[in-house]
């Protein structure tokens, strides 16, 4: 009995130490990869490629900017205020009602005077402030397959509180977004002639082929008893209809400007300009405010002062750091450490030993 269990005794270290040999390791697997151990670039920032680097930032960064600065000093803009001007004075106390009135005058005419010539064409904008088409109800309150095809007519699940009327009859254009369109309009006129404004290609050509379609028809739109804004030509498919494209593109700021359309004539300095202003869309039950713009374009576009700015203060920051640090390293100086007792210098394969 004594020898079965000095067996069995001598037996257990054996099992415990056959046990302890299986078991796995978790140490990783040895990879140049997951080591980070792959040959790599791996500059040394000496005080010569620091300065030299903001020196080369601020000689590419400030001509840019100037120029910028110097084409966005060339665009004529004129902008005016008119949603407060073209109310009568006995609504000034409740401008909401004169808006709202079927009866009252929206008629309003305003005179300008060109500051600059202006060298056709001469982009029309119109202006709206506090309005947030950014908001994510609004933005979602449309159907991008009823705007493309005939076939999704139907497809309005997206488009409440504007998805049907009444009898249950689909709305096409669908949703808040097409509900609420801009329908101030614009006439001008220059010495008792009437100066023409293009709305021929004012919308993304990509829009008009890609997400309006050629067999889409306004169809029961602004039918209800509420109306948002403006209407649509049910004869003219909405590939075709650009105030409308150019309305549904949302913008991400609650001031933004749309294209109205284009002056294709130049615009001499000190001419005179009359507009009629048919003043019908409502901002004032939410306090928004609408602006006429006219505006010439230079190689940046419209009037943009801050990207001329912004690539002046990089690249004069950049001048003033490399201006800075030159100073500091030749008043005081500091000696360099020799690269060669950096680890990739003393063990180039990347192997550890």
């Amino acid at each position: 009995m004594s020898s079965r269990g000095a067996a069995s005794s001598s037996g257990g270290p054996q099992l415990g130490t056959s046990d302890s040999s299986k078991r796995i390791s978790k140490k990783p697997k040895y990879s140049r990869f997951t080591q980070q151990e792959l040959p790599a670039c791996k500059p040394i920032l000496t005080p010569g490629w620091v300065i030299a680097t903001f020196i080369a930032v601020g000689i590419v960064f400030i001509p840019i900017g100037l120029a910028s600065l110097f084409a966005s000093q060339r665009v004529v803009e004129i902008v005016h205020r008119y949603d407060e001007e073209c109310v009568p004075p006995i609504f000034s106390s409740d401008q909401l009602a004169y808006i709202q009135s079927s009866i009252t005058n929206k008629t309003c005419t305003k005179n300008f005077t060109v500051p600059k010539r202006m060298k056709g064409p001469v982009y029309v904008y119109y202006q709206l402030d506090n309005f947030y088409q950014n908001h994510r109800r609004y933005v979602k309150s449309r159907s991008d397959k009823q705007l493309r095809s005939k076939a999704g007519e139907l497809d309005i699940s997206t488009c409440k509180p504007e998805a049907t009327t009444a009898n249950n009859s689909p709305i096409v254009p669908c949703g808040l977004i097409a509900w609420s369109l801009f329908n101030d309009t614009y006439g001008f006129s220059m010495k008792n002639k009437v100066l023409n404004v293009s709305k021929k290609n004012i919308a993304w050509k990509s829009d008009q082929e890609h997400k309006f379609g050629s067999d889409v028809y306004p169809k029961n739109f602004q039918s209800g008893g509420l109306i948002g804004g403006g209407k649509l030509n049910a004869s003219i498919p909405l590939s075709e209809q650009e105030d409308l494209i150019v309305w549904m593109r949302t913008a991400a700021l609650p001031t933004f400007r749309k294209l109205y359309g284009k002056i294709e004539t130049d615009l001499e300095a000190n001419d005179e300009i009359t507009v009629i202003i048919q003043n019908n869309y409502n901002t004032y039950s939410f306090g928004g405010r609408k602006r006429l713009v006219l505006s010439t374009t230079s190689w940046i576009g419209g009037k943009n002062d801050f990207l001329g700015i912004a690539y002046l203060t990089v690249g004069g920051f950049c001048m003033f750091l490399a201006i800075g640090f030159m100073l500091l390293y030749v008043i005081k100086p500091r000696p360099l450490g020799d690269p060669a007792f950096l680890s990739w210098n003393r063990n180039p394969s990347g192997i550890m030993n």
